[in-house]
């Protein structure tokens, strides 16, 4: 089992020091790292390595939460690649989010069912916005490629 830890600051101009020192403390190597702003969710290249680096057994390594994700979405997302790798994680800022322990793996199950019901959700809203849509007449699909006498001529020389 490997310990791999990920830290990441806002900014160039602020430090890593405290969240390394803390990976380190834990026993991660390696660390990635990255100093860009967490706003972007699908920016962040070093996370995406660190998960890709993991194997079955590793454990993905934070020092604070936040540093990872902005939404609980996005966490969930982290935390569902993580486990098809067949990976743990551990974020020492918070116990709850330590899936080495029984209470953490408790807590992310927790999670994955309030996930899994958002989905229902949207898929039921979806559904019932394509009826309404169909009764109006809207029409799904891509747009022909061709128009009208295009397709009239087309069917003419295939017949032809």
């Amino acid at each position: 089992m490997r310990k791999i830890g990920y830290a990441r600051v806002s900014s160039v101009h602020q430090n890593l020091d405290r969240q390394l020192g803390q990976l380190r403390a834990e026993g991660c190597d390696p660390i990635f790292r990255e100093k860009k702003s967490g706003k972007d969710v699908r920016n962040r290249p070093q996370l995406e390595r660190a998960i890709d680096a993991l194997g079955n057994g590793d454990v993905l390594v934070l020092a604070e939460w936040d540093r990872a994700t902005r939404s609980m979405m996005d966490g969930i997302a982290i935390i569902e690649r993580i486990q098809a790798r067949g990976a743990l994680l551990k974020v020492l800022d918070k116990a709850h989010l330590d899936l080495t322990t029984p209470i953490g793996r408790g807590f992310i199950a927790f999670l994955s069912a309030l996930a899994e019901d958002e989905r229902q959700r949207i898929v039921k809203r979806a559904n019932e916005g394509r009826k309404i849509a169909l009764a109006r007449g809207a029409k799904f699909g891509r747009k022909p490629k061709l128009n009208a006498f295009q397709q009239e001529e087309a069917c003419r020389r295939l017949s032809a």
